[in-house]
């Protein structure tokens, strides 16, 4: 399932924008890194491009509230110039990733991809109109992929698939179940790494390993109920217990169905169109079953069993 790098002359590719961090540190480095919300205004979010004008009315709420992040949190904001070496370099890396996301989707909208400095709140937003990344956010999450060319090459594969799903260009009504909103970002993950080789949440294939069974059975239990609190957006969680554990159980449900499909390219679509309504039609389709994974560890001899069966 790895990614196959095509031609960088492959058509439909989208603008990745990358100027605004630029404009971003000009202003930054002008004031000594305690810019005034007027400098701001002037220097960064007015000239800004219209995904850093979208950011700024979903996000960033104001020059003043910039202004007031930055004086919180400075460090957080020098760290970030760090990250934006890598920018040019996660351009061109992401050219196969569209390439290939193309040919699995031949209906597939392809709006830019706009990388900029938010108030340190969110790593980013995604809409049918694009996908913004907040810079100093993911900079800083370092539980990810450590290099930062591949982690923001793989999270923004992550991002540009929910581009394509319907059902993530609204906010889930209130009734929506865990297992439909993991069916998403298991979606997110399973197609990302087919178009870029890895999925966004790679330390939790990690982390799983040899866990499978309790956290899939736990998932199980309470797929059908509307509480996500602990499985998913509940940030990185700590070392013994980590967040998002529902990526992990929507990543292998999905793959689980692609796997058994008998036509790839519908299967795609199937997984970029699930909805409330279809979610536990795709469930019982796919042939994940939580207790499959308890039933492997039952079967291994005691020396061996620790050693688990993830994917």
């Amino acid at each position: 399932m790895a990614a196959t790098p095509l031609p960088s002359s492959t058509p439909r590719q989208p603008d990745v924008r990358i100027d605004d961090v630029t404009r971003f540190y000009a202003v930054f480095d002008q004031a000594q890194g305690k810019p005034s919300a007027a400098a701001l205004q002037s220097g960064y979010l007015t000239p800004g491009s219209i995904g850093l004008q979208q950011f700024v009315q979903a996000r960033i709420g104001s020059a003043q509230k910039l202004a007031d992040a930055i004086a919180k949190s400075p460090q957080d904001f020098r760290h970030a110039r760090q990250c934006m070496a890598a920018l040019p370099a996660v351009r061109t890396r992401l050219r196969p990733v569209f390439a290939r996301l193309a040919q699995l989707d031949p209906r597939a909208s392809f709006p830019p991809v706009t990388v900029v400095i938010g108030r340190n709140t969110t790593g980013g937003t995604t809409t049918a109109e694009g996908v913004t990344i907040g810079l100093e956010v993911i900079c800083r999450a370092n539980w990810l992929d450590p290099d930062i060319v591949e982690r923001l090459v793989h999270l923004i594969a992550h991002e540009y698939v929910h581009v394509q799903q319907p059902a993530a260009q609204v906010d889930p009504p209130a009734d929506a179940s865990l297992l439909f909103q993991s069916l998403l970002e298991g979606g997110a993950e399973f197609i990302g790494e087919l178009t870029s080789g890895a999925v966004a949440n790679s330390h939790l294939q990690r982390w799983t390993q040899g866990k499978a069974c309790e956290i899939e059975r736990d998932f199980a239990a309470q797929a059908m109920g509307t509480d996500t609190s602990a499985w998913l957006y509940n940030g990185p969680g700590t070392p013994e217990h980590p967040g998002d554990l529902g990526y992990w159980v929507g990543y292998r449900i999905v793959r689980a169905d692609y796997l058994h499909a008998s036509n790839p390219r519908q299967a795609i679509q199937d997984i970029l169109h699930i909805t409330t309504t279809n979610a536990v039609e795709f469930l019982q389709r796919s042939g994940w079953r939580a207790e499959e994974d308890c039933r492997q560890l039952d079967a291994q001899p005691a020396s061996t069993s620790s050693a688990g069966a993830s994917s």
